[in-house]
């Protein structure tokens, strides 16, 4: 699906002039991927005074980050602290813990630092409860995070819809420190900054190898030759196989959504009238958010079709229309689909295979934050900063069990979750 088919291309600044490497070249790190988390890398270390150059295969924002739902959700999407600690371990358990949590606070802040004009906002994010069985688990974990200095707050029904405008959840917990961004238009932002510090960036320049060499890393772009120290790798969900073993070591998932025109007061006036963006606790999620210029945006998940098309559509508008009645009869304009990167454990994965060699991917849907933290991380990493100073554990790279079925049969699970859902839905009406 092209990026252009996107709602974001159409309020987002134009991006820079594509700049594509024409000759070979020298430098300290070489970042591959132009996401949020590479441009951000690219940023902290010119504005450390390293010589940084970064390479994307298309267009600067062309993946995940210009394609996501923008929202910026403050949270892992681990259930409950004690799982979390299993995955990182007790060193890591509280450092990770604050990061994630202080994580939209940090996205907010870069964005007022640099100025970055991406209509951003922290109004606030409701995760919704679509049983009883899922309102008792939640509250119960958040309870738990609050003691970590989560801050959820607990709602019922009545202010659910006051908020939202959604039918069909008994209750929710809100957190104040979500809010949203429009996310092609931070990553150009990124961009933007990035260069003004320095950074050489390259689009429509794919790595198409990477070896080492008599202790530098060799990049090949364009037939040209890259001669780097260090070098990051930020390509998430749309991971090939330029480092072995790193593209299996995670589960792509596609993301779909959908925009409406821009409504009238009527039909926008019950969505999200105090600007809170929204998900909910089924297994085959929502999400949504309203826009400023009055579009109402939905997402949920989709799969790949094994023509290598994009399915999952009808059931998006139907279940939109289910959860938001005011929408009935609008017409929804855009349609847009990306890949989210998930791992077993559903935290980020820091894998270093080799000296000089940082990747870092794996933000299960969480990506506008975490994505962020990573890049700021993998870049102080490739500063000098020791292993034991950073919130992620280095980790080696291991294959995601059962992936290539798990890939095939999306849509299969797609619709065994959603009678799940549905059933647990009606049990609780």
């Amino acid at each position: 699906m092209k990026q252009a088919d996107a709602f974001w291309n159409i309020t987002a600044p134009k991006g820079s002039v594509p700049d594509a490497l024409s000759g070979d070249l020298t430098c300290d790190v070489a970042v591959v991927g132009g996401g949020f988390t590479g441009l951000l890398a690219a940023l902290m270390l010119a504005e450390a005074g390293t010589d940084v150059a970064l390479f994307e295969a298309g267009d600067v924002a062309n993946g995940a980050s210009g394609r996501s739902g923008g929202q910026v959700n403050p949270m892992l999407p681990v259930s409950k602290p004690d799982d979390l600690r299993r995955a990182v371990g007790p060193k890591f358990f509280e450092k990770l813990a604050e990061v994630a949590l202080g994580s939209a606070d940090d996205l907010f802040e870069l964005v007022e630092k640099y100025q970055i004009q991406c209509e951003a906002r922290q109004k606030g994010w409701l995760r919704a409860n679509h049983c009883e069985a899922a309102r008792v688990t939640s509250e119960e974990n958040a309870k738990l995070w609050n003691k970590l200095g989560a801050e959820f707050e607990f709602v019922g029904r009545d202010e659910v819809t006051r908020l939202t405008g959604a039918h069909g959840y008994g209750s929710a917990t809100l957190n104040q420190r979500g809010g949203a961004v429009q996310p092609l238009a931070l990553t150009r932002g990124l961009d933007r900054v990035a260069r003004g510090a320095g950074a050489m960036i390259y689009s429509h320049s794919p790595v198409s190898k990477l070896i080492p060499e008599n202790g530098r890393w060799i990049l090949q772009v364009n037939g040209h030759r890259v001669s780097a120290e260090k070098v990051i790798v930020a390509t998430n969900g749309y991971t090939d196989n330029l480092v072995g073993g790193l593209k299996r070591s995670v589960l792509p998932i596609t993301s779909i959504q959908i925009a409406t025109e821009p409504l009238d007061g009527d039909q926008l006036g019950p969505l999200c009238p105090q600007g809170h963006t929204i998900s909910d606790t089924r297994r085959l999620i929502m999400y949504c958010r309203r826009e400023p210029g009055g579009q109402f945006i939905y997402g949920g998940g989709g799969f790949r079709t094994p023509t290598g098309g994009v399915g999952g559509w009808s059931w998006l508008y139907k279940d939109a229309l289910r959860i938001f009645p005011s929408l009935k009869g609008v017409k929804w304009r855009y349609r847009w689909g990306g890949f989210v990167a998930l791992t077993p454990d559903r935290v980020p994965h820091l894998h270093e295979p080799q000296p000089g060699l940082i990747c870092g991917l794996g933000y299960n849907g969480r990506g506008v934050a975490m994505s962020l933290v990573m890049g700021r991380e993998m870049a102080r990493r490739a500063l000098g900063a020791a292993l034991e100073d950073l919130p992620f554990p280095v980790a080696p790279i291991t294959p995601y069990a059962f992936r290539e079925p798990q890939v095939l049969g999306a849509g299969i699970a797609m619709s065994y979750w959603r009678m799940l859902d549905q059933r647990e839905a009606r049990s609780a009406a």
